[in-house]
């Protein structure tokens, strides 16, 4: 079976005002199309124009969470620059307990933000679709 060529050789010009050209460039942005010429065969032909949709209302709650994610990752590293520091000092009865206890509390700490981190991406990854 022979297959027809798909190759573009016709050429269409059409002259534009500055307005209707910043109309329709407007236009396109709005849109899931990448190249303009695209979005203009779609409009030409009848085709369905799918535009893009983001929800405008994640945004701030994504600014809110990214920079929650960014000072839980200080307080994790901070956190582990404290219990690192603490292994330096002379062993005592009384420290070893605390130790312990950080050391716990370190992991529940990390086990946590490794939970919030996860959330944070995949709303993220919705947030982008």
């Amino acid at each position: 079976m022979e297959r027809k060529s798909q190759n573009r050789t016709r050429i269409v010009g059409i002259r534009l005002t500055d307005a209707e050209f910043n109309t329709l460039e407007q236009r396109w942005r709005e849109s899931t199309n990448r190249k303009i010429s695209d979005y203009l065969r779609s409009v030409l032909l009848s085709k369905p124009i799918i535009k893009s949709f983001r929800n405008k209302s994640i945004d701030e709650s994504m600014i809110m969470l990214i920079q929650l994610r960014n000072e839980l990752n200080a307080i994790g590293g901070n956190l582990n620059q404290a219990v690192k520091k603490l292994h330096t000092f002379p062993p005592h009865a009384d420290l070893k307990a605390w130790m312990l206890n950080q050391q716990l509390q370190n992991k529940i700490l990390s086990n946590k933000l490794v939970e919030i981190k996860t959330l944070i991406q995949k709303m993220g990854e919705a947030w982008l679709l």
